[in-house]
């Protein structure tokens, strides 16, 4: 149990920032000479850092659920931010079941010369992308964003990319602040997540992995708890900071990954 809170632990830091979970939570196992984890145990943790994303903006998402259910009757000026993040997602809804269908990251993705790849090259990607001057707010997206953005998820497909990572350089590129950026970042993880949970919990269900239920549910617990810390600091400081130091980490890693690859 005390491995799988660590790994629950790694999650909730890294979910939400632009370095890859997927690259920690392949690394870790590795380094302490454990099998991996699966995804069932890796969508548990993912699932702990959605609920954490919903408190943090819950005012918000609540106020975008009110516009689309009253046709932007109610909050008129987040409606079209609503149909923007519905549209950004479908692509990776989409592809994201293909994905999951034919067992490809499994299969073909999940190896540490492919993630620590993933790690360099978008991380080089998000410095260039925060070079771009960003002054737009959230409510300033428009449906050539939500388009961009969408169609860019789905490389967060492959291990090492980030989900977070990718969404905020399409969305630095388009010209949103740092801090629009990430909070769309974060609204867009809230389908993402609850699909693939939601395919899990099937898959789960139907293969009869009961024994799992219980350390799955204490390490989203644990995810949820260091996610909705770790979202507060970022909020916090990501104007400040800028995202340069998430880049030098990324490449880092991406290393440290490929050199353990050889």
């Amino acid at each position: 149990m005390e491995y799988l809170a660590i790994l629950a632990i790694i999650q909730g830091i890294t979910e939400f920032l632009p370095v890859s979970s997927s690259a920690h939570l392949a690394l870790f196992p590795s380094m302490m000479n454990q099998e991996d984890q699966g995804l069932v145990i890796d969508i548990a943790i993912h699932f702990g850092s959605l609920g954490a994303v919903i408190l943090y903006n819950l005012r918000l998402l609540m106020a975008m659920g009110i516009s689309l259910l009253t046709f932007g009757s109610r909050y008129r000026d987040l409606f079209p931010l609503t149909i923007i993040a519905i549209i950004a997602s479908i692509p990776l809804v989409i592809i994201g079941y293909l994905f999951s269908r034919y067992d490809i990251v499994e299969l073909y993705l999940r190896h540490m010369m492919v993630i620590g790849c993933a790690s360099i090259f978008f991380g080089i990607l998000l410095a260039f992308a925060d070079r771009v001057p960003g002054r737009r707010q959230l409510t300033t997206l428009t449906l050539y964003d939500a388009v961009a953005i969408g169609l860019a998820q789905p490389l967060a497909l492959i291990p090492g990319t980030s989900r977070s990572g990718i969404c905020i350089t399409i969305a630095r590129m388009t010209g949103l602040n740092r801090t629009a950026s990430v909070q769309f970042a974060m609204i867009l993880s809230i389908p993402a997540i609850l699909g693939a949970s939601v395919k899990s919990a099937s898959d789960m269900a139907m293969e009869g992995s009961v024994a799992m239920m219980d350390p799955a549910l204490k390490a989203a617990g644990l995810s949820f708890i260091v996610a909705l810390i770790s979202i507060t600091l970022m909020m916090r400081l990501i104007e400040r900071i800028g995202m340069m130091p998430f880049v030098i980490y990324r490449v880092a890693l991406g290393l440290l990954l490929i050199s353990l690859a050889l």
